[in-house]
């Protein structure tokens, strides 16, 4: 039985860590905090996990943190910094769903975060947490940096293509849209429903922080300097991303449909949680609802040599907690699909 903890469990994410972790029977959610709701049965805040988790919220600083064998970090940007020194010196496993540790250049970080990173020399030990391309390294790690939600979509659109050499790296295009649970559960003027509701806004156009994020991981595998143009939107919906990429392809290559849908369908042929669609159908928000998988779709456009991704995920799940889940089975041997096999919700 893994003995797990969640610091700040209120948010989205909190809230979809214990929808699925509420389910196991492997797993014991022994601490859920949070520094307002201290003392509250963790059922009454959240009525639909009654029946399936029923302790009490308690403090950030509870020390039952030090019985977990891991601990999930929901919290903000900027605040798990603090406490992971302490929990990785008592030998306990963290998973931050934040972006602490996911940027390896630290001055890139501290700039698009707007503070000094408490911890920095635990960056170049903590392990990106994608599975499709750090899998080996995940089963040993005692510090998983979770993936943001907007490159999860994006890094598995692009990689086949930068992996093949098939593409201008320097000239990538990301379109993304997300549903308003992305931007968190806090009051802000731009999510309330009078204010998000049939309307569709692109924000961040001048720079976003997943931006440096997903370049840095992208020039991992690529053969020249990354040039990402990346535009989020916010559309009026409660979860979900969908992300479409263009990608102009290296003058001279040859390229057909088929080959392009075979190198997709290689590369993910082994993996759980991504699936290529056939040629001509194309992913939708809806078809990945409630589950951990991201669908993709790829296609040539012989005219302009432009190759097209499309990649659709929910924010919550393969974008935020159900990956962190995913992490958490191969840190600990299990099978990695364990608890994620939900079947997505329609409508």
């Amino acid at each position: 039985m893994i003995k797990a903890g969640i610091v700040g469990a209120t948010g989205y994410t909190g809230a979809e860590l214990l929808r699925l972790l509420g389910q196991r029977d492997d797993v014991e959610l022994t601490v859920v905090t949070s520094r307002e709701l201290e003392g509250t049965p963790v059922s009454k805040y959240f009525p639909n996990l009654r029946g399936h988790i029923e302790i009490d919220f308690t403090s950030p600083d509870s020390k039952k943190l030090f019985d977990c064998d891991v601990v999930f970090y929901a919290t903000p940007h900027a605040v798990a910094m603090n406490t992971v020194p302490t929990l990785l010196d008592s030998d306990i496993r963290v998973i931050d769903l934040s972006a602490d540790f996911r940027i390896r250049d630290i001055a890139v970080w501290e700039y698009w975060y707007k503070t000094k990173h408490a911890c920095p020399d635990l960056i170049s030990k903590a392990v990106y947490g994608l599975p499709e391309v750090n899998r080996e390294q995940i089963k040993s790690a005692r510090l998983i940096a979770v993936p943001g939600c907007y490159p999860t979509a994006i890094q598995l659109g692009f990689l086949p293509l930068l992996e093949n050499r098939l593409i201008d790296s320097s000239r990538l295009i990301a379109d993304a849209k997300s549903g308003v649970s992305g931007a968190g559960r806090k009051a802000v003027e731009d999510f309330l429903l009078c204010e998000a509701s049939e309307s569709i806004k692109a924000y961040g156009v001048t720079g976003h922080r997943h931006h440096p994020e997903i370049s840095e991981r992208l020039n991992l595998v690529s053969e020249i300097e990354v040039g990402l143009t990346f535009i989020p939107h916010l559309i009026p919906m409660s979860r979900g991303i969908l992300a479409t990429l263009y990608a102009p392809l290296k003058q001279g290559e040859n390229l057909t449909q088929e080959k392009l849908q075979s190198i997709f369908e290689d590369r993910y042929a082994i993996e759980p949680f991504v699936e290529v669609l056939p040629t001509d159908e194309f992913p939708a928000t809806r078809d990945v609802k409630g589950s951990n998988k991201c669908q993709i779709s790829v296609t040539y456009l012989k005219d302009t040599h432009t190759v097209v991704v499309l990649s659709a995920e929910d924010n919550l799940v393969k974008g935020a907690s159900g990956q962190a889940i995913q992490n958490m089975n191969l840190m600990f041997g299990l099978a990695e699909t364990a608890g994620l096999e939900g079947i997505a919700l329609l409508p």
